[in-house]
This record gives structure tokens, C-alpha cells and sequence, in this order.
């Protein structure tokens, strides 16, 4: 099994990916974060159009990111329900069974 440390399991390693230009959007955002950008090595990250959008256009970042939060609470809220309704199934099947050995 492999293992990461606290420091890669907080990386992203979507953002380091490079973009390839194929389609018209992605081409259209590589040019336009290539020239804003001028990275020595002429390659397009994920996390530079991230950078990018942030600074230029941030209600649509923000927009994508409020969208991320409530939909990952929402998920949070419905996996505490489920841990506790099994949670709860698991203490009486343990409670029936003590009875039963008692009346045993």
C-alpha cells in the first residue's frame, strides 16, 4: 500500500496538469493565460487558468466555489444521517440480543 505524507495529501494534482487545446474553450483559455501569463516553458497549468480567472473574472470563481461548499455540506449532512441511523440499527440489534440471552 502505498502512503503520502500531510503535505501531498493536501495537493491537488489536478492543478499541475498541463492544458491541452482541444476544443475551442480550452484553446481559447490557453492563449489567453499564455499570453497573460508568459510561462518560460510555454505550457498552460490548470491551477495558472485558476489564477487567471481568479483575478479577472472572481465571481465566477467564487460562483464555482459556493456551488462546491453547499453541495459537499449537503453530502456532510446526509452521511451523518446514514452513520447514525446505522449507528442506531446496530444498538438494537445489541440491546435485542442482550434480552434474548437474558431470558435464556
Amino acid at each position: 500500500m502505498e502512503t503520502i505524507d500531510s503535505k501531498q495529501f493536501n495537493e491537488n494534482p489536478n492543478l499541475t496538469k498541463l492544458v491541452e487545446p482541444e476544443n475551442d474553450l480550452k484553446n481559447m483559455l490557453v492563449e489567453y493565460v499564455g499570453e497573460e501569463l508568459n510561462p518560460e516553458d510555454q505550457k498552460v497549468t490548470v491551477e495558472m487558468i485558476i489564477q487567471v480567472m481568479a483575478e479577472q473574472f472572481p465571481e465566477f470563481v467564487l460562483a464555482m466555489a459556493e456551488e462546491n461548499w453547499v453541495r459537499g455540506y449537503e453530502q456532510a449532512l446526509i452521511d451523518v444521517d446514514s452513520g447514525m441511523e446505522l449507528a442506531s440499527k446496530e444498538n438494537e440489534k445489541k440491546r435485542s440480543c442482550k434480552l434474548c440471552e437474558e431470558e435464556e
